[in-house]
Formats: C-alpha cells, sequence, structure tokens
C-alpha cells in the first residue's frame, strides 16, 4: 500500500471540496482482478482503466480513460487525435509524469503531473456516467466520485483535457 500517494490524492481532493467514496480491497493491479471487488461496491458505478501512452518520439504523452470493458483502437485513435504511433508509456515515464507504478495508473496521477505534460482523453461515455471509480494511486483501493465531482475534479487541471468518442476495437 503507497499511503503517501492515496494521502496526496485524499487531500487535492478534500482541498477542492470534491466529495469521494473509498472503497478498501486487497491488491488489483489489473481490472479483471479488480473486477471482483468492485462488484461490491454500491450504485450504478462506471469502473474505468486506465491507459497511460506515448507517442513514438515519446514527447507527448496521454492518458486514455474509458469503461473498463471497452476495448481501444489503439491505431484508429492515433488518427483521431493527429498523433504519430502510439505505445504504452513505460514504468519509468509512469512514475516521472504521473507519479505512480504500473496496475495503479489512475485519473488521479494528473495531481502529480506538475508541469501539465500529459494530456487526458476520456472516452464521451464517461460524461454521462452516475459515477466512476479509479484508484487513489495505489490499487488497493477504490475511489468513486460521482458525475458533479468528477467535473468539478477536471476544472481543478491544468492539463489538456477531452471528451471524445474513442474508437473501439476487438478484445484481445
Amino acid at each position: 500500500m503507497n499511503k503517501e500517494a492515496r494521502k496526496k490524492v485524499f487531500e487535492y481532493l478534500e482541498k477542492h471540496g470534491i466529495e469521494y467514496k473509498v472503497y478498501e480491497h486487497p491488491e488489483a493491479p489489473t481490472c479483471e482482478i479488480a473486477m471482483q471487488f468492485w462488484k461490491d461496491i454500491p450504485g450504478e458505478v462506471t469502473h474505468c482503466k486506465n491507459l497511460f501512452m506515448r507517442n513514438h518520439k515519446g514527447d507527448r504523452h496521454y492518458l486514455v480513460i474509458m469503461p473498463w470493458d471497452k476495448p481501444l483502437d489503439i491505431h484508429a485513435l492515433w488518427a483521431q487525435i493527429g498523433s504519430t504511433r502510439l505505445s504504452f508509456a513505460s514504468s519509468e515515464r509512469m512514475m516521472r509524469y504521473l507519479g505512480v507504478t504500473p496496475g495503479s495508473v489512475s485519473l488521479f496521477g494528473l495531481v502529480n503531473d506538475v508541469n501539465a505534460e500529459v494530456e487526458l482523453i476520456m472516452d464521451e461515455s464517461l460524461a454521462r456516467a452516475q459515477a466512476v471509480s479509479f484508484h487513489p494511486n495505489d490499487n488497493t483501493a477504490s475511489v468513486v466520485i460521482d458525475s458533479h465531482a468528477l467535473r468539478a475534479y477536471l476544472a481543478t487541471l491544468r492539463q489538456k483535457w477531452s471528451f471524445t468518442d474513442l474508437p473501439e476495437g476487438e478484445n484481445r
């Protein structure tokens, strides 16, 4: 458990008056593992997967967020955002830009992106979700925020962000 990472997220949310609920669970580094714990979270919650990507040159970084069960067509995403080839960023880049390790990538990692170098791209379905869940930069808990809290959090960000219809691929 990364208590410092959690503490920073909770302090940020509280500082900005953003309401949240925390659900503790065993380590869940993948959505498939987390699903066994998410089933116990009450209400209509959209659980999210968070993909940290970089372009071919490594000079642009993207946090791509979508419902956990939506497959992404990465090739179509390149064209959609006007980027060169995208690939998953290394664990070193995750730590440098988001302050997280693999298995803990989250919307809340943006609180560590002090130079606003990561662009946030969220699936448009999340804009309509009643509530969404993310790790608090530590994969032994899930934080649920409702749609108003999500909008309030996004309003605090210095990073470029958008909701878009992410291209759907095949499950692999």
